[in-house]
């Protein structure tokens, strides 16, 4: 049985679940197959207004949230050890911690795999295609195999801002509008 790269202890409450999930994945010989469910979930989550109100408004009991995370899995068609573990995350009220559940989990999968976690915020959905020559782009600068975690902002207007690690390259629109807005207030 794989055993977990565990070793810097987790604390948060994303962490925690996500370290339960990833170890039982491991032990299932399904992370690929977790992985998949939950990026689809997530995409659900980016999706809908209201699938994000009701995992992090506490005005939702426990047994609604239950319900509501089971049947929309169902119709994604997650099921087995997911689903199981969203209805476990919905039951000790802790749904409003599952973006950072996800996050965590491609973590640990990425930290397994031998690979570095690039959080990448676009302004809409990146193709396939794109999204496989950003990856190739920030192989060639880490060096080193890189999975990315996509987050669509449309707020940022344009272009991407793109963290691995501790650095963080910045080519929003937002941003270059910003920079543009300040320099014109210094001529002016």
């Amino acid at each position: 049985m794989p055993v977990a790269d565990t070793s810097h202890q987790t604390s948060s409450v994303a962490d925690r679940y996500a370290v339960s999930l990833f170890e039982l994945a491991l032990e299932a010989n399904a992370v690929d197959q977790v992985r998949a469910d939950l990026d689809r979930f997530q995409a659900m989550i980016d999706e809908s207004a209201d699938l994000k109100r009701l995992i992090s408004s506490p005005v939702f009991s426990s047994e609604d949230q239950a319900r509501a995370v089971s049947a929309l899995a169902d119709k994604a068609g997650i099921q087995g050890l997911v689903a199981n573990f969203l209805k476990v995350v919905a039951g000790n009220r802790r749904l409003f911690a599952l973006p950072g559940i996800i996050r965590s989990f491609r973590e640990f999968v990425a930290r397994h795999r031998g690979e570095v976690t690039a959080e990448v915020v676009s302004a809409h959905a990146l193709t396939s295609a794109q999204e496989e020559e950003l990856k190739s782009a920030l192989k060639g600068v880490t060096g080193k195999d890189v999975a990315v975690d996509v987050t669509v902002d449309p707020s940022i207007l344009g272009g991407l801002i793109v963290k691995v690690g501790s650095r963080q390259i910045d080519t929003s629109l937002r941003t270059k509008l910003s920079t543009l807005k300040l320099a014109l207030k210094e001529v002016g």
